[in-house]
């Protein structure tokens, strides 16, 4: 790998530490940003002077980088989406991700690659539909505010490479799988809604290897980081069931799920319908360990829980 060095924004995530670890261990030199004082020779510090919320980073920190991998976000899991959380997971986004770009387009000829996070939540509710990467951006909050994310990445150009990372929910222990396998456990999991809206998934190892294979790749533009199996939102729950031992009966409607998580949230995250294949990556002959649900499910359970 031709790959000197690459930093990661928003490295104590999930993705971010995985992937960050994947990178040192085969010898990858790696640079997180923080927003404390920095306390390893890996890291730097968004300081007072140069933090996301101005909109200002020194060129400097990003210099000599091969890419930059921005990862930024306030949970989207935490509930309810009240109005102040709403503007939470917008500045959380688009104030780093500017600050990133204005600093790689300062960065000229010498621009490292900018991989900057978004989410298949661009798409919205789109049920009926096969969605590659040349779709249309949804009506939901989420999806609003991924474009929004989107626009300000791109603004790194026209110099830099810039690949817009469209990640699937994870099936993970500390992704999407967490609130459903707490249910399962207790033996209250079910359809939720009608059960039958398609959910984009991808599993934790197959989102590093994409984010490295588009590191080291020319590919840019939107990605769809998501499975190439298409499954719904009971084929997923029903597999975890299945693999915890546990029944899944007992329904949650879709008023329900409005009513106790606010519109925005159900709707963007439970009930969006969105069949989206990862037709970028499969052209580029990347490799899926974890093509369906069920070998991803496996693979979040047999692993080792967190913390």
């Amino acid at each position: 790998m031709s790959t000197a060095r690459v930093v990661i924004a928003g490295g104590a995530g999930l993705i971010g530490s995985e992937l960050a670890r994947s990178l040192r261990a085969d010898g990858i030199e790696v640079t997180r940003l923080v927003r404390r004082p920095a306390r390893a020779p890996d890291e730097a510090e968004w300081s007072a002077a140069a933090a996301p919320d101005s909109g200002v980073l020194d060129p400097e920190v990003l210099a000599g980088a091969a890419a930059v991998v921005c990862l930024n976000g306030a949970s989207i899991g935490r509930l309810p989406w009240t109005r102040r959380y709403r503007e939470t997971l917008r500045r959380s986004r688009i104030e780093p991700t500017r600050a990133l770009a204005a600093a790689i387009r300062a960065l000229g000829s010498e621009a490292p690659a900018l991989l900057a996070g978004s989410a298949v939540g661009y798409y919205g509710h789109r049920p009926g539909e096969e969605i590659d990467e040349t779709g249309a951006p949804g009506a939901t909050f989420l999806a609003g505010l991924c474009a929004e994310w989107e626009r300000e990445a791109l603004a790194a150009g026209p110099a830099a490479r810039v690949v817009l990372l469209r990640t699937a929910p994870l099936l993970h222990r500390r992704g999407v799988l967490k609130p459903l396998m707490a249910l399962t456990r207790l033996g209250l999991s079910g359809p939720l809604g009608s059960g039958r809206q398609i959910w984009p998934w991808i599993s934790l190892e197959d989102e590093v290897r994409a984010i490295r294979h588009l590191i080291d790749s020319a590919i840019e533009g939107p990605v769809n980081l998501t499975g190439p199996t298409p499954a719904s939102a009971n084929e997923i729950g029903r597999e975890l069931a299945r693999a915890m031992r546990r029944p899944f009966a007992l329904p949650a409607p879709a008023w329900a799920l409005r009513l106790a998580l606010g519109v925005d949230a159900a709707d963007s995250l439970l009930l969006a319908d969105a069949r989206v294949v990862p037709a970028v990556l499969e052209r580029s002959g990347f490799e899926f360990r974890h093509r369906d649900p069920a070998t991803a499910v496996a693979a979040a359970l047999d692993a080792e829980p967190e913390g």
